[in-house]
């Protein structure tokens, strides 16, 4: 069977060498006679396999020794709550945060419930189009962290640069960006992810957080809600996503066998190239986002005829070009091209976008 080229926003594509090795072991795990679906986490055999996970991780994104690698469940979406409960607990009540997407917007929403927000910048009011420049940002002092999201999945921007500031600690949101490129971890207070574009499969969420942010929770926090109780018990206070994180740790070797971050920005530097170039170098395609912050994971693109949209999906699935629709509150099409998407998909996604340009201009 042919495999489709799927340009979803996530759940994404896994690398096809991880499916391989996950279906040669799904049965029998290096012979312990069982599926790692069916091992218990505590067990020796799960324990190895978690464990050579988090090192590959910390290897891999160079995570310094004073922050916790947290293998969690809920979506990076329960992290919007989560942080404010576990970083307001030092009796700080004001958090910071910068609105340049839906999902700024989401996680918003949520620390409102526990915080004074502060929207240190937004760009709202060009359509998330653009990043507010840093000169404009209204920093506060007396937050207890800066929140903001380095790339946003619907929208398609994405900052090429690390907020500075100062001694608050800068939280991010690398849902869609994480293990894409080289990051310097020592920066942030806190990361987070979830699996399903650059990591895994859906179920699992990433969090890598500083040592000393673990700790002070908000009266009323759950249990399952504190950092510490995850961080105290290795991720395994209660029964973690076994076979997520399985795969995850199959997919952070893959990056380091591919040469590791350095390698994988370069790819998806030149991917992201490619298909912003068929797009600028015609006047039936048009993107929307500013050239200074386009995402090299997300890219969203129209026709110069919304009417021909349906079309062009069509004539795309035909072609294995699948799942390249546009965000209900963007429309037009948008091509996730997260590191397991092969360069040949773009490659082959460009050679159809110039093909239905000219058979579609000369009807």
């Amino acid at each position: 069977m042919t495999r489709l080229y799927n340009f979803s926003a996530g759940p994404a594509m896994l690398p096809r060498d991880v499916l391989k090795q996950a279906q040669q072991e799904l049965l029998d795990w290096n012979g312990s006679g069982m599926s790692v679906m069916e091992m218990s986490h505590r067990g020796k055999d799960y324990m190895s396999i978690a464990a050579q996970a988090e090192a590959t991780l910390r290897e891999v994104m160079a995570i310094p020794d004073n922050y916790k690698v947290l293998f969690l469940q809920g979506g990076a979406s329960s992290q919007f709550a989560m942080i404010p409960m576990n970083l307001l607990g030092s009796g700080k009540t004001e958090a910071d945060y910068v609105n340049t997407g839906a999902w700024s917007k989401k996680a918003i929403a949520e620390a409102k419930r526990y915080a004074d927000v502060n929207i240190v910048a937004s760009s709202e009011e060009s359509r998330f189009t653009t990043i507010p420049a840093f000169d404009e940002w209204r920093l506060n002092r007396n937050a207890a962290y800066v929140h903001y999201t380095p790339n946003e999945t619907i929208g398609g921007v994405e900052f090429d640069w690390i907020p500075e500031v100062g001694d608050v600690p800068l939280v991010a949101d690398m849902s869609s960006t994480i293990l894409s490129r080289p990051i310097d971890v020592s920066r942030f207070g806190l990361i987070y992810a979830g699996a399903q574009k650059n990591i895994g499969p859906a179920g699992l969420t990433l969090v890598i957080i500083r040592e000393d942010l673990i700790g002070e929770c908000l009266p009323g926090t759950p249990t399952m809600f504190s950092y510490a109780t995850h961080a105290n018990n290795g991720s395994m206070y209660n029964t973690p996503p076994t076979y997520g994180w399985y795969l995850a740790g199959l997919v952070f070797q893959w990056i380091k066998t591919q040469g590791g971050l350095s390698a994988m920005a370069k790819i998806n530097e030149r991917k992201a190239q490619k298909l912003y170039s068929a797009i600028d170098n015609s006047s039936f395609y048009h993107s929307p986002v500013d050239v200074k912050c386009r995402s090299w994971m997300n890219i969203p693109f129209t026709l110069e005829n919304p009417d021909q949209d349906a079309a062009f999906l069509a004539q795309a699935a035909a072609r294995g070009l699948v799942t390249l629709k546009g965000h209900r509150s963007v429309g037009g099409m948008r091509a996730s091209i997260y590191n397991a998407m092969p360069e040949e998909g773009v490659d082959a996604l460009v050679h159809f976008m110039q093909e239905f340009e000219v058979a579609t201009s000369a009807a």
